[in-house]
């Protein structure tokens, strides 16, 4: 069954807010992992403290992609590093997500 999945990339500082988003906007499960790499915003290590990086995978239908992609640009894109896309996915028990 097709889903989105749906790949943040941001500041570790922003995990609990995020994931308390993420449930009021219907995503069901998520991945976080940590991060770390090279950009706009600098090079950003996975070292424990602020300048730490998280990862967070969200597998979900369209509408809920979307009002993720929404929420993060009106609430965190312009204050925070944070980079969000989406992949078009094919899904194995897609009635989980």
């Amino acid at each position: 069954m097709n889903k989105k999945l749906v790949t943040i990339i941001t500041e570790s500082i922003l995990e609990s807010m995020l994931v308390k988003d993420l449930k009021i906007l219907g995503a069901k499960g998520y991945t976080i992992i940590e991060a770390r790499g090279s950009g706009a915003h600098g090079t950003r290590s996975a070292d424990w403290g602020q300048s730490q990086n998280i990862k967070i995978e969200i597998i979900c239908n369209d509408s809920t992609a979307h009002a993720i992609l929404d929420h993060c640009q009106k609430n965190y894109c312009s204050n925070y590093a944070m980079v969000v896309f989406t992949t078009d996915i094919q899904v194995m028990r897609s009635e989980k997500f």
